[in-house]
């Protein structure tokens, strides 16, 4: 059963709030972070990605980085842009997108559940980017960002979470950048707080949505932690990294697609040949063509856009891993075909999360750069928690979650 806890968070003013929050680490780079933050000093970029404050080309992973995160970390808390709420809270996090909406609890996640399995992972880690992570929360120690879970429906918690969403909000904004709501409240009642912990009691598993490199630095850092004391109790707050907590129901998994530099030395016609062998392949024209449901693949070449549907014995429905439609096209048009057999290191490769639409699709074979796109149709949060459940992990680059979860707007300190 869940483990989670309360904490004192610390958040910024609601008249710095859109100063300070940010996009994830991960979804941009350096140049594009420098340019997000460009005249504000209060950006949590300076903390998430301080390689903005050294010269262009600057290493992310230089030691001088990591501290220079630590160094504006403490800055930003002695200028009051980040203050600690002075008594242990859970929070809501809502986010819309598209005119959907889905709150989040904001807890503090218990490491042993991630290390004995009761937080439930559906993806490999690499580890160069499970230590970046860790140097990322020793140096400040805290979880700066938090990570994104899922959990099975409960609606008493939904209840208790629309108790405080009537409420006026701690923050409310759209994001410039996305267009997306996200709107902020502070659970503070001592009774409530009790019984949302007691209802996570009763919930057997929680399970990774996004961000499984800082879901594995946080519990890897926090168990370093426990180590390293001599008088270590077992409730100190380093046995605990922040997380948002969505119900699966309210949760939509969006297509994440591929694109390929080559054929693999084939023409054209041969590679469409080749893939009449498990695909039923049918022309659809110049405009663009969304894939109709599970098995069915939409393809880009050559200017036209083809439909593809798997032929029955490409996949097992008996299989959690077997009927995905990652697996079949990694087997038998990545693999089989085209030669590529690690997805996570051939740079022949690339991959283009579903919020950018099928048109980034076309613009990057249309370019040059690419020479065939493949669009997925996405898993659902079901299969995800049945492969999560049944200890396996999917394919690499299944899963694409939207809206993200900004940054800033609450930090977990580990002391």
């Amino acid at each position: 059963m869940a483990t989670i806890k309360p904490f004192r968070g610390l958040r910024p003013p609601k008249n710095l709030v859109t100063q300070v929050v940010s996009r994830p680490y991960d979804v941009l780079n350096s140049d594009e972070a420098r340019r997000e933050a460009e005249g504000n000093e209060k950006s949590l970029y300076h903390i998430i990605k301080p390689e903005i404050d050294f010269p262009v080309g600057t290493d992310e992973h230089d030691p001088r980085v990591y501290q220079k995160a630590a160094d504006n970390f403490r800055l930003f808390q002695e200028r009051g842009w980040l203050v600690q709420d002075e008594k242990e809270c859970y929070y809501v996090y809502a986010q819309t997108m598209n005119g959907k909406t889905q709150y989040g609890l904001v807890v503090g996640a218990y490491v042993p559940d991630y290390m004995n399995g009761v937080i439930k992972k559906h993806e490999l880690t690499r580890r160069d980017k499970e230590e970046d992570r860790m140097k990322h929360v020793r140096v400040n120690n805290a979880n700066i960002e938090p990570v994104f879970f899922a959990y099975p429906d409960n609606a008493e918690l939904d209840k208790l979470v629309a108790k405080y969403t009537a409420r006026t909000p701690e923050y409310d904004f759209v994001a410039p950048d996305d267009g997306f709501g996200h709107t902020f409240w502070v659970i503070d009642d001592e009774a409530d707080i009790r019984r949302i912990t007691e209802l996570f009691a009763q919930i057997p598993a929680l399970y990774i949505a996004d961000g499984h490199h800082r879901s594995a630095a946080a519990a890897l850092v926090g168990a370093e932690k426990a180590k390293q004391n001599p008088n270590h109790r077992g409730d100190e707050e380093y046995n605990y990294f922040m997380a948002v907590c969505f119900p699966a129901n309210q949760l939509t998994i969006i297509d994440y697609n591929r694109v390929v530099k080559d054929l693999n030395g084939l023409t054209d016609e041969e590679f469409l040949h080749r893939l009449d062998k498990h695909f039923v392949v049918e022309p659809k024209g110049t405009d663009i063509y969304h894939s109709a449901g599970l098995h069915n693949f939409s393809l880009y070449l050559g200017g036209q856009w083809y439909s593809l549907t798997a032929r029955p014995g490409t996949y097992d429905d008996s299989d959690p891993i077997g009927v995905l439609d990652v697996t079949i096209s990694s087997r038998y048009i990545l693999d089989e075909i085209l030669g590529i057999k690690d997805l996570r290191s051939d740079k022949r490769i690339d991959f283009v999360g579903g919020i950018r639409g099928l048109g980034e699709l076309k613009r990057r074979v249309d370019s040059g750069e690419m020479r065939v796109a493949l669009a997925l149709y996405p898993v659902t949060m079901k299969q995800l928690m049945d492969i999560a459940d049944s200890g396996n992990i999917m394919p690499p680059k299944t899963t694409w979650f939207e809206p993200k979860l900004r940054s800033g707007l609450v930090i977990h300190k580990l002391e």
